[in-house]
């Protein structure tokens, strides 16, 4: 049964509270809510105590009472204090922003390192907060994880502080494990940086169309047993990275990777939890930052996504911003805007082959053309040329195989020996 809520929020100098509050009722969609109620207060600053006006939550308490509804989801991340008193006074129980996108993280995560990496995001975010009812769902939901009951608050203040201490206890093995787990994938990543197969990342905001763009090009140039990722219209439909190589007609190959979705404000406890996911990102040659540009708020979406890479460091990988949904939009599709802009629909094969010419322009700019005279006794090179190269031309001479092939500077060093000449382009 889907729980009804009422949100609220403030309208503070310099924000735009219409994309703010249409931001969290997909969210609180996505935690399978339901905004009945939308409470918008103007202000200049947050009251200190209880975030809103006391006028204002007067209103919210008689707001819930009328309408029969328990719960207020807040747009900001409020203070331990914040939230008590807010509680106090509304009657009502309160679950700011940062814990609803975690409650969305704990129901959503799959894999075993996504499900660290929100546990040890819950646990950082309730410590301080041990005090406060709102805290109360996400202390259920790791209570069975912890196998302990350091969500039991005892009266005094030294039960506190022991479930302060079985918590940090908590944090601490799950870092371990996450470290250990960490560590195995860095070292699968240095093996596929070992290959000298270029990596392309997607990135972007959540529910852009990166997992569909991602479907399409395994689809077109996958491997025949490859998986297609979760897709699915809605926020945070996956939470792990999917990595996929792709094989073009020529033979170049790249890696593509499906990173998770952003939000405008993504809880700080996430984004240093989700380091080692969206190392992914910050490893790549090149980023491709899927927007849906059928949202009216498209532009502060690529802001989002702008400042939340650069706080986790990735600053200098190259970018192609793809403009995804055009078809949604109603505009012109499939086109370019110089050699780093497409507008595109990743449901649409011309789109993607477009888009697979503009990724393979950015990251292939080592390959040359080139003659090599393979002797006939060295037939693994001639077989490795015509499977990871693009022969341009094969002839039979007297001392051996003559293939003109477009290939990496590395393969090309590779068979310096064997070089006839070099094809000017």
């Amino acid at each position: 049964m889907t729980e009804k809520v009422i949100i609220a929020g403030l309208e503070l100098p310099n924000q735009n509270i219409d994309y703010a509050m249409q931001e969290l009722a997909a969210l609180v969609e996505a935690n399978n809510m339901e905004a009945t109620e939308k409470v918008i207060q103007k202000l200049d600053r947050p009251n200190p105590a209880t975030y809103f006006g006391s006028g204002k939550v007067t209103e919210l308490h008689e707001l819930g009472t009328s309408i029969d509804v328990h719960t207020l989801i807040v747009n900001a991340e409020l203070s331990p204090s914040q939230i008590r008193n807010l509680e106090q006074e509304s009657k009502l129980s309160v679950i700011d922003r940062t814990g609803l996108i975690l409650e969305i993280f704990a129901n959503r995560a799959q894999s075993r390192e996504a499900k660290l990496q929100v546990e040890i995001a819950k646990l950082n975010y309730q410590m301080p907060r041990l005090r406060t009812s709102s805290s109360q769902r996400l202390d259920q939901q790791s209570a069975g994880d912890a196998g302990g009951g350091y969500t039991n608050r005892g009266a005094g203040e030294t039960k506190l502080e022991m479930n302060r201490r079985t918590i940090q206890q908590r944090i601490n093995n799950l870092n371990h494990e996450l470290k250990e787990m960490t560590t195995s994938t860095a070292v699968q990543r240095q093996k596929r940086d070992q290959t000298g197969i270029p990596s392309v990342a997607l990135v972007g905001y959540t529910n852009a169309g990166k997992s569909t763009t991602m479907n399409g090009l395994v689809h077109m140039y996958g491997k025949s047993d490859d998986k297609q990722v979760f897709e699915k219209n809605m926020l945070f439909a996956t939470l792990d990275t999917s990595v996929r190589q792709l094989t073009f007609p020529d033979q170049k190959q790249l890696l593509l990777s499906d990173t998770v979705g952003f939000v405008s404000h993504l809880p700080h406890q996430l984004i240093k939890a989700f380091r080692s996911t969206l190392a992914e990102a910050a490893q790549a040659d090149l980023l491709v930052q899927v927007v849906d540009v059928s949202d009216p708020h498209f532009r502060e979406m690529i802001q989002t996504t702008n400042e939340t890479l650069q706080e986790i460091g990735v600053t200098k990988v190259p970018m192609i911003v793809a403009f995804n949904k055009a078809d949604i939009a109603g505009v012109e599709f499939p086109t370019l805007e110089g050699n780093a802009e497409i507008t595109y629909s990743a449901k649409d094969k011309r789109s993607l082959v477009l888009l697979t010419n503009m990724i393979k322009q950015k990251v292939f700019t080592g390959y040359r053309e080139a003659t090599f005279l393979i002797p006939f006794d060295k037939g693994q090179i001639v077989d490795y040329l015509n499977q990871h190269t693009n022969v341009l031309k094969t002839d039979y001479k007297a001392e051996g195989t003559e293939i003109t092939a477009e290939l990496s500077s590395e393969d090309y060093q590779r068979f310096h020996d064997y070089l006839v000449a070099e094809v000017e382009n």
